[in-house]
């Protein structure tokens, strides 16, 4: 899988397939691969402290570790 394979979090393609994008609402600070319609593969950053980008949001040229937290269909 792409996520294996990738040094960082930057390295994930963002558009279809995988679009690898950070969750909101109830999910903040999770993130999401999608899977095969209506699933997602749900992650959190692994490798502390959070790397931030300047206040703005996380810094994925810094994620370096993931933690897989689950497969579910968030919709």
């Amino acid at each position: 899988m792409e996520l294996n394979a990738a040094p960082t979090l930057a390295d994930i393609s963002h558009l279809p397939p995988p679009r690898c994008h950070e969750l909101t609402g109830n999910r903040a600070g999770q993130l999401s691969v999608d899977l095969e319609h209506p699933y997602r593969l749900l992650f959190i950053v692994a490798n502390g402290p959070l790397p931030e980008r300047g206040g703005v949001g996380l810094d994925w040229e810094d994620v370096t570790e993931i933690e897989i937290i689950a497969i579910a269909d968030t919709h």
